[in-house]
């Protein structure tokens, strides 16, 4: 493990977590552009709502809690139970295009963090995955316990980068202007805080979602005649 000082946190949160990270996050709308297509999300306030749900009652709040428990458990040395996070992780996505996105990302994560930064953590429970991947949000914060950065800080910059990423698919999408999208990542920045808050004090057994409409739209995705994106 490598222990940098507190100002050499935050540019490794950013550049992992930045879009020039090469994970292909780009590529994926989470289920967003079959929302956009049905209707549902077509202005700046009504793709604030969605994500605001999904950050609140979805993958986001999931996937923090998740990133959570992975962390400490990889800071401590769990393996085990490590394994069983990993593996619970990647079981939960609601459909074969949410598995591919927290997986694809994940796999090209851990390769990036190999052949770069370094993480034995994540490289040895990515082996004894195989061939399953880890899941993205596990990924990132085994890498974030291997460099001993600062839990809150990684579990707010995965929830920041998330929400912006879905809000860079919507610009496409919808589309949106750069500013709308901008003011949207703005609103959210006060959920993003307060998810990543409750991530910190939630248990395993808090892990679970009631964001249904994004849940089907990600499997409605799946047979989207025209798309821009993977999920």
């Amino acid at each position: 493990m490598t222990d940098p000082s507190a100002g050499a946190a935050l540019p490794r949160l950013m550049t992992w977590l930045s879009p020039a990270f090469p994970v292909g996050a780009f590529t994926y709308s989470h289920g967003l552009e079959w929302a956009v297509e049905d209707g549902t999300v077509t202005t700046a306030a009504a793709l604030t709502t969605w994500l605001s749900d999904i950050l609140r009652h979805g993958a986001g709040r999931s996937d923090a809690i998740l990133l959570a428990h992975a962390f400490r458990a990889a800071a401590e040395g769990r393996a085990e139970d490590l394994q069983e996070i990993a593996e619970l992780a990647y079981a939960l996505q609601p459909s074969k295009e949410r598995r591919l996105e927290s997986g694809a990302q994940g796999r090209a994560f851990v390769t990036a963090i190999a052949d770069t930064w370094g993480a034995p953590t994540l490289v040895d429970l990515a082996r004894s995955l195989t061939p399953d991947p880890v899941a993205y949000p596990v990924a990132v914060a085994i890498a974030a316990a291997d460099h001993r950065l600062p839990l809150a800080d990684t579990v707010e910059a995965y929830l920041t980068a998330f929400a912006a990423n879905l809000v860079s698919a919507a610009v496409r999408a919808v589309p949106l202007g750069q500013t709308e999208g901008q003011r949207t990542i703005r609103d959210l920045v006060p959920v993003v805080s307060v998810m990543a808050g409750e991530a910190l004090n939630a248990s395993l057994d808090d892990v679970g979602g009631a964001a249904l409409r994004a849940d089907i739209a990600s499997m409605a995705h799946e047979t989207q005649y025209t798309r821009l994106f993977r999920s």
